[in-house]
């Protein structure tokens, strides 16, 4: 009999990372638990990737996740703003990579067409569909939301020849 696989999903920002923990089995999802790590406004950029890392460190130590799936930067018209995004998604890759786990990287059309079927989408359509695929889910932000469809995403694709030839 195969175990259940533990996997965190995290959405990365500099505000609201949001994170979501699944247990897959074959074809058969499980929220396990999801929320947001925030990070203090009124501090400098140190400091508050400082609380990113510090708070997904704890996430990681609490619900001791297997494998971890972060969703790809996306590039905006605000480089400032990029740039910020593409630290914060550094500390939620290195997070995981220092506790061990494996990291897979999604876009974020490949999680929108994972969870709604489509590349495109709102938040809302992720939301509900997140709902409908875990009704026990729940979830304090539209970035936690996000965190189970990358988790979600990560489950569906962890079984494809290049993950598995990565573990390798």
């Amino acid at each position: 009999m195969r175990e259940a696989i533990r996997i965190i999903g995290i959405d990365p920002g500099l505000r609201n990372t949001g994170w979501g923990v699944v247990e897959s089995l074959g074809n058969s999802l499980h929220f396990v638990a999801s929320g947001t790590v925030k990070s203090d406004a009124k501090l400098d950029l140190a400091s508050r990737l400082m609380q990113l890392y510090d708070g997904l460190e704890t996430v990681l130590h609490e619900y001791q996740p297997f494998e971890a799936a972060v969703e790809n930067t996306f590039v905006n018209k605000d480089a400032t703003a990029t740039l910020k995004l593409g630290q914060a998604r550094g500390i939620a890759m290195v997070v995981p990579a220092r506790a061990g786990l494996r990291v897979a990287e999604y876009a974020p059309n490949a999680v929108k067409k994972a969870v709604i079927g489509v590349g495109h989408g709102d938040k809302k359509q992720i939301v509900m569909m997140v709902k409908m695929l875990m009704p026990k889910a729940s979830f304090d932000s539209e970035h936690a939301a996000d965190a189970l469809a990358i988790a979600i995403c990560h489950a569906h694709h962890r079984t494809s020849p290049a993950w598995r030839m990565a573990a390798e």
